[in-house]
C-alpha cells in the first residue's frame, strides 16, 4: 500500500531520529571512552554511520515505505544512496569542525554543531533517495 507522502515523511523523521541517536552514541561512545585507541573523529563517524545505516534500511523498507517484498536491485540502490550520503556526511562534519576551529565558539559545541549539519544534508539526501530511487514500485519485479 502506497502511504502519502506527508506520512512517509513523518515516519522518515521518526526513523531518522532514532538513526542519528544511533550514529551519534556510536560516532561519540569511541571519542568519549577512548576506546581500541580511536582517536580519529572520521574514521568514528564513518562507523556511525554505517550502524545507523543498517537500522535506517530496515526501518525505512518495512516501515516508512512499507516494501514487504524486495525490489529487484534495492538493496544495491540503498547502498548507492548511502555511499553519497556517507560521502557528503563525513565531507560536511569534517569540513564543519575545520571551518569552525578558528570561530569564536566554545570548542566542546563544534563536534555537536557538525554533526548536525552533517546529519541535515546526508538526511536530505537519503528522503530523496530512498523515496523515488529505491523504495519505488518497480513495476512489479520482485526478487
Amino acid at each position: 500500500m502506497n502511504q502519502p507522502m506527508k506520512l512517509e515523511l513523518a515516519i522518515f523523521l521518526i526513523v531518522g531520529l532514532l538513526t542519528v541517536l544511533i550514529d551519534f552514541l556510536i560516532y561519540r561512545a569511541p571519542i568519549h571512552f577512548n576506546t581500541f585507541g580511536f582517536n580519529s573523529v572520521d574514521i568514528a563517524k564513518g562507523i556511525g554511520f554505517i550502524g545507523g545505516t543498517i537500522f535506517a534500511y530496515f526501518a525505512n523498507r518495512f516501515w516508512t515505505f512499507q516494501q514487504q517484498t524486495t525490489n529487484s536491485g534495492s538493496v544495491t540502490r540503498f547502498i548507492l544512496i548511502y555511499i553519497l550520503g556517507l560521502s557528503a556526511n563525513i565531507a560536511i562534519n569534517h569540513l564543519t569542525i575545520s571551518w569552525l576551529s578558528d570561530a569564536i565558539i566554545i570548542p566542546e559545541y563544534i563536534p555537536l554543531i557538525a554533526f548536525v549539519l552533517a546529519t541535515g544534508v546526508s538526511a536530505t539526501l537519503n528522503f530523496i533517495g530512498m523515496k523515488f530511487f529505491v523504495f519505488t514500485d518497480r513495476k512489479g519485479i520482485h526478487s
